[in-house]
């Protein structure tokens, strides 16, 4: 689907156009074309194909979507992947902007994400003098405003971690639930850090010694995306880190809490061996037993276990057993 299309000479808007005048605005002095399109078909990518005259393999990729974050270049144009993450509830959504810019164009398609780059296209037209710079800027404004999604869901895990941790000793008996969180936000996490550590290799393609011509005048801007996302994949290496030990603990405590009920269990299992090594014993129909004639052979037998059991509870309880 179509957002926009829309032609800009020396950083001023001239108008919307439709798509089949493109190739000619492009053949203009000093203008270039911003076109954004939301979930193309096939047919749509092959239009822009023509009128832009986009590489093959960048169009297939384009068009096959859920690509890894990545930076390529064809000829004196480049095409860029940015995976887009979003918060969606608590889950978190995966999207990708494709972006093609060349000379005097950019071609942006947005794949399964539901926030859309208007107030980007907004922002640009505010600045001509930055939007003078042409596709250059377009492409860094996109990847920024991508790349400044990242840090709510950052911020989010960061969160969830927190209280996560604050529960882990306060939940007797409920560690399976911290465990099975943990996982779950270990997940979202490498979800996030496989969408940042590619693009950090990809950005840092774009500013310092050679770089492409479409992003010359751009460099700086791209080394601040570069800090942003170095930033970024700072907090998610010690959230990973933070996660890891947070397992461990949590399973420890499982296993603490299990040697405390194997140590009350094999407590009263000793207790209760008393009773039936002196039942055994008692139990036995022998004719001749120096007890079986004796009137308080049978209390006294009954308080000797009792007496034992009692004295083994109070050795268990001392050692912190029960």
């Amino acid at each position: 689907m179509l957002i926009n299309c829309v032609a800009y000479q020396e950083g001023k808007k001239l108008s919307d156009i439709p798509v089949e005048d493109i190739s000619e605005y492009l053949k203009q002095d000093d203008t270039f074309v911003w076109v954004a399109l939301r979930d193309p078909a096939p047919a749509d990518i092959s239009v822009m194909q023509e009128e832009f005259g986009l590489h093959e393999l960048a169009v297939e990729d384009a068009l096959r979507g859920h690509q890894r974050p990545k930076l390529e270049e064809y000829g004196d144009s480049l095409f860029v992947v940015v995976q887009i993450v979003e918060l969606a509830g608590d889950e978190l959504n995966v999207g990708q902007l494709a972006v093609f810019a060349g000379e005097n164009y950019v071609l942006s398609v947005r794949r399964d994400a539901n926030q859309g780059f208007l107030g980007v296209r907004a922002r640009a037209e505010r600045e001509p003098h930055q939007l003078k710079k042409g596709a250059g800027f377009v492409l860094y404004a996109l990847v920024d405003a991508v790349v400044d999604r990242y840090f709510p869901v950052v911020d989010m895990l960061e969160s969830e971690l927190e209280s996560i941790e604050d529960h882990i000793f306060g939940m007797q008996g409920k560690q399976r639930a911290n465990v099975e969180r943990l996982y779950e936000l270990k997940r979202k996490a490498q979800l996030l850090r496989h969408a940042v550590v590619p693009l950090m290799d990809a950005v840092g393609r774009l500013y310092g010694g050679r770089v492409p011509g479409v992003v010359l005048e751009t460099q700086d801007y791209f080394r601040d995306v570069h800090d942003h996302l170095y930033r970024i994949a700072g907090r998610l290496d010690a959230v990973r880190d933070t996660i890891n030990t947070a397992i461990q603990v949590t399973l420890s405590m499982v296993a603490i809490e299990e040697n405390e009920v194997s140590k009350k269990l094999a407590s009263y299992a000793a207790i209760f061996a008393v009773f039936t090594a002196f039942a055994g014993v008692w139990g036995m129909n022998f004719e001749f037993m120096p007890e079986l004639k004796w009137k308080w052979g049978y209390p006294l037998a009954l308080l000797t276990m009792v007496g034992v059991c009692a004295y083994l509870y109070r050795r268990f309880r001392k050692a912190g057993w029960l």
